[in-house]
């Protein structure tokens, strides 16, 4: 049995079990990557000991700790461990690297595993994604998909991947639409430390010497924020512009907002913030449609009147080769027509370098 020095997040790949000793609350904000949580004390003991440390004593709080972190690592042993094999071999870690991931170690090679420490934790990992992210981001030949709302961009950046070129589907990390409706039904968007842990993650598995693909965005998708150095690349990046007609991007947009018109109290909600941007009396409409059901008008209106004016604002203002990029018509956006868009703009000769 090996009792080498912890483990370094470069050797994380050599292990068949990553396990994350931290609470589920912790685990859940975010975790490395194929990690199972198997916590030693719940996120209710961990409040009950800080709490101890602070008020009573850190004897008390480690002597009540360790009774606690001694029943949790039973029923782990008992449980989530009964099948593993005598050649096993998990690295373990929490926050810090600390007593939590060392206590479990100590009765994993008790038992007879190969059991290792992740040297810093949870916090090195952390480290490494930041880094990661600003190593590799300025290496990126980035082709921007921009196109007024409803044109569509994400189904063809998908289109694309699905056709073999190399995407980076930013709206599908933060899991959020990226406009004022763009929250999805049912599902919360990542914690800011998740949605870099799966960018760092995607971003390592491109071919650097190829194009790659990605949506104009604002510097926040929902309330994920993007990492400065990514914005700033994109904004100094070739631009392709998806120029759809108004009449098939409404038709667009009623399809793949149509969920909106089952939840009509958030829908007037989330338009009631465009007060101050668009008066009292024109949101008074759009919230009566909202509620008669009447998604085509106000889908109409909300291009027309909120959208399209922000968008022709930002887009010459933000993207640095605004005026060099192409521009390709579309006047259908069925899932045909975007299968060709995607094969049109894979066929541009855009530049490779950024200015």
């Amino acid at each position: 049995m090996s009792h080498r020095q912890p483990v370094r997040v470069t050797e994380i790949a050599q292990y068949s079990a990553i396990i994350d000793a931290r609470t589920p609350a912790e685990f859940e904000l975010d975790h490395i990557p194929g990690a199972i949580n198997c916590p030693v004390l719940s996120n209710e003991e961990r409040a009950i000991i800080g709490t101890i440390y602070k008020q009573v004593s850190p004897f008390e709080a480690k002597r009540l700790g360790a009774s606690m972190v001694a029943a949790n690592l039973a029923l782990h042993l008992k449980e989530t461990f009964a099948d593993k094999p005598a050649n096993w071999k998990p690295l373990v870690y929490c926050w810090r690297g600390g007593l939590r991931s060392g206590s479990m170690v100590t009765w994993l090679r008790l038992v007879g595993w190969d059991a290792q420490q992740l040297a810093g934790g949870y916090k090195s990992f952390r480290h490494q994604v930041v880094e990661q992210i600003d190593a590799i981001v300025p290496q990126l030949q980035l082709r921007v998909l921009c196109g007024a709302t409803g044109s569509a961009k994400t189904s063809v950046l998908l289109a694309l991947q699905q056709q073999g070129a190399q995407v980076l589907d930013l709206e599908g990390l933060a899991r959020h639409k990226g406009s004022l409706l763009g929250s999805l039904p049912g599902v919360a968007q990542p914690s800011q430390k998740n949605f870099e842990t799966l960018l760092a993650q995607q971003m390592q598995a491109l071919d650097l010497s190829l194009p790659v693909y990605i949506e104009g965005e604002s510097p926040k998708i929902g309330r994920v924020g993007l990492p400065v150095l990514l914005v700033q690349h994109m904004r100094q990046s070739p631009v392709v512009e998806i120029k759809a007609t108004p009449e098939a991007r409404l038709a667009y947009l009623l399809r793949d907002y149509a969920y909106l018109g089952d939840d009509v109290d958030t829908l007037c909600e989330r338009l009631g913030f465009l007060k101050e941007i668009q008066g009292g009396e024109t949101i008074a409409r759009w919230q009566q449609w909202a509620q008669e059901g009447n998604l085509p008008a106000l889908f109409e209106e909300l291009m027309r009147l909120h959208y399209d004016p922000q968008y022709e604002r930002s887009q010459s203002k933000h993207f640095e080769q605004w005026s060099q990029r192409p521009s390709i018509a579309a006047n259908d956006l069925s899932e045909t027509s975007i299968q060709q868009l995607a094969q049109r703009i894979a066929g541009l000769n855009s530049p490779v370098s950024v200015t």
